[in-house]
C-alpha cells in the first residue's frame, strides 16, 4: 500500500515538472513571438494583442498549477515516508 502511495506521489512529481517545463515554454515563445511581430509590424515590444495577453496569462496559470501539484504530490511522498518509518518501528 506504501508503495503504491509512493508512486502516486512520485507520477504527480513528475506530471508537475513536465506541465510547468511546457507552460515555462509557452511563457517563453508567447513572448518571442510577440516581440518578433509587433517589430516586424513596426510597433514596440511593449504592445500587445488581447489573443497574446490571454496565451500568456494562460501560461502563467499553467505554471502556478503544475507548482502547486508538484508542492500536493511533494506531500503525499512525505507522508507516505512517514508511514513507512512508523511501520518499521513498529515491527522493530
Amino acid at each position: 500500500m506504501v508503495e503504491s502511495v509512493l508512486s502516486t506521489g512520485l507520477e504527480g512529481i513528475k506530471s508537475g515538472i513536465g506541465s510547468a517545463q511546457q507552460a515555462a515554454q509557452d511563457i517563453a515563445s508567447a513572448t518571442t513571438v510577440n516581440d518578433t511581430n509587433d517589430l516586424s509590424a513596426g510597433g514596440t515590444t511593449s504592445e500587445s494583442s488581447p489573443a497574446a495577453v490571454v496565451s500568456l496569462t494562460e501560461a502563467v496559470l499553467q505554471l502556478q498549477s503544475s507548482e502547486t501539484q508538484v508542492a500536493a504530490s511533494a506531500k503525499v511522498v512525505e507522508t507516505a515516508d512517514k508511514i513507512l518509518g512508523t511501520l518499521l518501528d513498529i515491527n522493530a
